[in-house]
């Protein structure tokens, strides 16, 4: 599904890669942990698209992403990979429903399919009946099911997410966990997940644990 092969990043002097080797299998979940600055958000971005490595190669279904333009990597990202973040990065002007429906709007979808899809997943993460809701309406736990959705609404070979249940009490994360191996099983969805929640990172098929900018020993 993923590979990833001698990826190295630095900003102006500071080497935050240093030779990263990953690969991840159709259906797994992997956990990426590691101390404050030692480059796992950085690594998620370059896995994701949304940073470019300065040398090594990142191939997701076989699509070597080095060799797409901006254009084609963009349409790419739109078609094959989903997002969560801490922070929802829900858009507070639209409604629960319009936020799940842009990443498929953006992608030229047909408005039906969208529609069926977005109340599908609604219905699947029990937030239908937020569906009109504005962000700033719903609970913590209510905006991060919103992004799940938004992350699934284009049917993603993969999904990244950053510190996911960082910014929910314990309550709501324990579901979100629950939720992303609920979708594993009926969606067969990947997710690589970097985190500080010990009990998530376990939890995982995998943990890799990122040390000074390389990969230790994986669990």
């Amino acid at each position: 599904m993923l590979k990833a092969v001698n990826i190295h990043k630095s900003y102006n002097k500071l080497h935050v890669l240093k030779g990263i080797d990953l690969e991840v299998s159709e259906g797994e979940i992997v956990s990426i942990v590691g101390a404050s600055g030692a480059g796992k958000s950085t690594l998620l971005h370059i896995l994701g698209t949304l940073d470019r490595p300065d040398t090594g190669s990142v191939s997701i279904k076989d699509t070597t992403l080095e060799s797409l333009s901006e254009e084609k990597l963009a349409q790419f990202r739109n078609q094959n990979i989903g997002f969560v973040f801490q922070f929802h990065n829900l858009l507070p002007e639209f409604t629960a429903y319009e936020n799940i429906c842009l990443p498929a709007m953006i992608g030229n979808r047909n408005m039906n399919e969208i529609q069926e899809k977005a109340d599908y997943l609604m219905n699947m993460l029990g937030i239908y009946q937020r569906k009109n809701h504005k962000p700033s309406e719903m609970s913590g736990g209510e905006q991060q099911r919103t992004a799940v959705a938004r992350a699934l609404i284009n049917s993603p070979v993969i999904i990244f997410a950053d510190e996911p249940s960082g910014n929910l009490d314990s309550k709501n994360a324990e579901e979100l966990h629950r939720l992303f191996f609920k979708l594993r099983q009926d969606l067969k969805q990947t997710f690589v997940i970097v985190t500080h929640n010990f009990h998530l990172a376990d939890m995982a098929d995998r943990k890799v644990e990122i040390i000074d900018g390389k990969i230790g020993n994986g669990v």
